[in-house]
């Protein structure tokens, strides 16, 4: 009788990860093109063959968008690459920006079951991977487009066009509705756009990505930055539902003497004239280039600090510093992005705080003063707090600071919507479980909501956003299911 069982799968019992090859640092400091180069189909496929397919899967719940993680592995091992884009685009239309961006260590790959340091194992490449199937779909022009449910009849606005209101926009338009995204600059994509660099995230990938949400029907407004060129209110009154994605645009200062002189830049600011503008494009290259560096300090230890380092070394200056008040355990950047930019040359000053930035006596940086540091108690946040250390203060010359030590939610959108309830301290907007304001008809999502996180946490909320306002869509009452009886609104939190 012939042998009807399925043949047993193959499984890679490698310890660790399949290795991605990169540019050499001494390379890529003189270009913008990305620094990891990607998995190819061989590579692709045995990272993913590392994968055991345990049946409790915790690395779908550590998703924030529940991508069936095991699922997708297993067709990459099988060599369906394009099962595995059809898979993982049930939950993430992004793979290509999420497989670069996202932090797996701290979420999917973190609870995988391989990840025993103790004995030397290392997670499932989840995002690798990833991203060699958002690449396999570029480079064989597979387009991949969910299907749309027949129109409802609804009008949707999405106000911002950053990762909560890209995903928003994308399931609602699966959902029958008709999406208009509105965007106050004019690139679609946010902070994708704006504020990660093209040696992380290539633009052309982002754009590929939009244009597979205008085939689904989604219509962009560019250059409409709703609260100066329409009030939130107006755009309520011409839509049946409205969620707001505008994200953390506001960039924090320091505080100290000095911030007002030339050569000060926000991140915001720096990454935005770069990124978007083509600032790096001197000395003809851009409308808004930025200026001529000699020797930089670039102020904070997150992704956005190693984002603004890493595209200051390729204007090549003299040096970059980087200052942080805290040590290098603290540093809450991404440990990839923190290995690049050591690799790259960038010139790692932790336990220093500035305290004021010194003119040159032409109202320009000359130089900044930093108070040394060292660990005592920890604070609030759970980490060590930086304590002065008495007649200790360091003069760094420089022309040129960039600040990175986070941004809140930018106060245009919502600033004559008073019944729009927000944080008094943070300013985020309020929501209820169901990301629900508490204007009926208004949701949020992402870092308008949290304060600034990533990308993918922000997509995930994007996502229950647009499931809730479906509801609400359909039935009234984001709660509600199809056909449940129920009251009309949400219970908003006071």
């Amino acid at each position: 009788m012939a042998d009807t069982s399925s043949p047993k799968r193959e499984i890679n019992k490698s310890k660790t990860k399949i290795p991605m090859r990169e540019q050499a640092p001494g390379d890529r400091i003189f270009n913008f093109e990305e620094v990891p180069l990607g998995y190819n189909e061989i590579e692709a496929t045995q990272e993913a063959l590392r994968c055991i397919q345990c049946k409790d899967k915790p690395c779908v719940a550590g998703c924030p968008v529940g991508i069936d993680i095991p699922a997708f592995l297993k067709l990459v091992g099988e060599k369906d690459y394009e099962g595995a884009l059809r898979k993982i685009k049930e939950k993430n239309f992004l793979p290509a920006i999420c497989g670069r961006v996202c932090p797996q260590e701290d979420q999917c790959e973190m609870v995988c079951t391989l990840n025993k340091p103790a004995k030397g194992r290392e997670p499932g490449g989840v995002g690798r991977v990833e991203r060699f199937l958002g690449d396999y779909a570029m480079e064989h022009d597979l387009t991949i487009t969910p299907e749309v449910a027949p129109p409802t009849g609804k009008k949707v606005a999405i106000i911002g066009s950053g990762p909560a209101g890209l995903t928003a926009a994308s399931d609602l338009a699966q959902k029958g509705h008709d999406v208009t995204v509105f965007e106050a600059l004019h690139k679609p994509g946010g902070v994708l756009f704006y504020g990660i660099p093209q040696f992380r995230l290539p633009k052309e990938i982002l754009v590929r990505e939009i244009d597979g949400l205008k085939d689904m029907g989604v219509k962009f407004v560019m250059n409409y930055p709703v609260g100066k060129a329409e009030s939130l209110n107006s755009i309520r009154d011409r839509f049946d539902a409205v969620m707001i994605g505008t994200g953390a645009g506001l960039p924090w200062f320091l505080g100290i003497p000095g911030e007002n002189l030339n050569g000060v830049y926000s991140a915001n600011e720096f990454l935005t004239r770069v990124n978007l503008m083509g600032g790096y494009k001197f000395p003809g290259g851009a409308d808004t280039p930025v200026k001529k560096i000699k020797r930089i300090a670039v102020i904070g230890a997150g992704n956005t600090a190693m984002d603004s380092a890493r595209t200051a070394k390729r204007l090549q200056p003299e040096v970059v510093y980087l200052v942080y008040r805290r040590s290098r355990l603290e540093m809450p950047a991404r440990i990839e992005e923190i290995h690049h930019a050591e690799q790259e040359g960038v010139d790692f000053n932790l336990l220093h705080s500035p305290i004021e930035i010194v003119d040159d006596g032409k109202g320009a940086v000359g130089a900044i003063l930093c108070q040394e540091m060292e660990l005592g108690e920890p604070d609030a946040s759970g980490r060590r707090r930086p304590v002065p250390i008495e007649g200790k203060v360091k003069e760094f010359a420089v022309d040129t600071v960039v600040i990175a030590i986070g941004q809140g939610p930018n106060p245009l959108l919502t600033a004559d919507v008073p019944e729009l309830e927000r944080d008094p301290r943070k300013g985020i907007i309020k929501t209820n479980e169901w990301m629900q304001s508490s204007l009926p008809d208004c949701f949020a999502a992402g870092d308008i909501v949290t304060g600034g996180a990533t990308v993918i946490l922000a997509m995930g909320q994007g996502r229950k956003a647009a499931d809730a306002m479906h509801r609400y869509l359909m039935t009234g009452d984001p709660a509600r299911k199809d056909g449940e009886a129920g009251d009309v609104c949400g219970n908003f939190p006071g």
